[in-house]
Formats: C-alpha cells, structure tokens, sequence
C-alpha cells in the first residue's frame, strides 16, 4: 500500500505521524458501478476517500431522484450527518463508475482523535473544509441562476461532464435535463 501514498501524496496529511495513524486505520476498497457505499435508512459507518472512480450522494422525493453531490478522485465520500450522529442516513452513496478507495469506519477515526491530540487539528480542518463546501453549495443554489451554477460547475470541475449521466448533473444543479441541454446548447 505504500506506493498508493506516493502515487498520491495529496492523500498524505503534512504530519507524517499523523498520516501513519491513519494508514493504519484505512482499508483499501473496490466498488464496481452501481454499487451503493450508503443506503438510505442505514447508519453510514464509514467514510471514503476516493482513490479512483466517482460517487454520486442522492435522495429520492416523490419518486424522482436527486444529486446531491459527487465525489472524485481525492476526495472524501460519507453522510456526515449519518456518520457523525449516529443516525440513519437520508441519503444513498451510489459508485457512478467501479471505485477505488480507502475506507475508514467511524469508531477508528473516533479512537485515532481520542489517542492523539495532534489528530484533533486534522479533524477541525476537516470538518471546516465541509463546511466551507456546504456555504459554497448553499450560496450557489441561493444566489445564481441555472447558467451561472452551470458555468461554474463548468469551470470547477469540467471532467463532470464527460464522467457523468447529465440527468445526473442537471438534477444536482437543480434544473431539468431540456434546461441544461438548452444552456449547453447556448454556447
């Protein structure tokens, strides 16, 4: 597992004992397309960075699906809210394309963070990253209009849209499929 680490250094944290505690606590994962890391009404023990692939995080309301979120390569995949409260998930995890990834179950981690203090940075970061994210999502459902989500998933993250059913992408950006067709088309 050692050249994953240095095929990847982002994976690394800046304190390599920080990151030796957390190679021991993650396992490596394979999930072919389709397969759901989370389902609905399930406690959502684990989280996982992804390594290769891309999920999709989606709820069902009144018999339509609808994105949440979709993770890549080098990022971290969970319901947070599941994972962290213990509670039930409202959402599935879905694997869009086979998927590689380190898998961390939740009761690791809490007993890593509870071990070393060092650790409790990395997770305050963490989890500020997250929220820094949630602001972003909120802010660009809120405040911009479907061409404006549109170009600026665009220019975040462009491979989306090769790697990515567009029934998928207009629903996460909360649009219907003729509108982004419509917005595409535009350009």
């Amino acid at each position: 597992m050692s050249s994953l680490y240095e095929q990847n250094p982002s994976l690394l944290l800046e304190n390599s004992e920080i990151a030796e505690g957390f190679k021991k606590i993650m396992v490596y994962k394979k999930f072919t397309k389709g397969h759901l890391l989370c389902e609905t009404g399930n406690i959502c023990d684990h989280l996982y960075i992804i390594i290769s692939g891309i999920t999709r995080m989606f709820y069902y309301k009144e018999n339509k699906d609808i994105t949440v979120h979709f993770c890549t390569e080098q990022e971290t995949a969970s319901v947070f809210e599941s994972y962290v409260k213990r509670e039930k998930s409202k959402f599935n995890i879905e694997a869009l394309e086979d998927v590689e990834a380190m898998e961390i179950s939740f009761f690791d981690i809490e007993n890593v963070l509870i071990k070393n203090p060092k650790f409790e940075r990395f997770g305050r970061l963490f989890v500020q990253q997250l929220h820094l994210n949630l602001i972003e999502r909120i802010n660009d459902l809120h405040f911009h209009n479907a061409k404006e989500r549109y170009e600026k998933l665009l220019e975040r993250k462009p491979y989306l849209f090769q790697r990515v059913p567009l029934k998928h992408l207009a629903s996460y950006l909360n649009i219907t499929p003729e509108t982004l067709s419509r917005i595409r088309g535009s350009k």
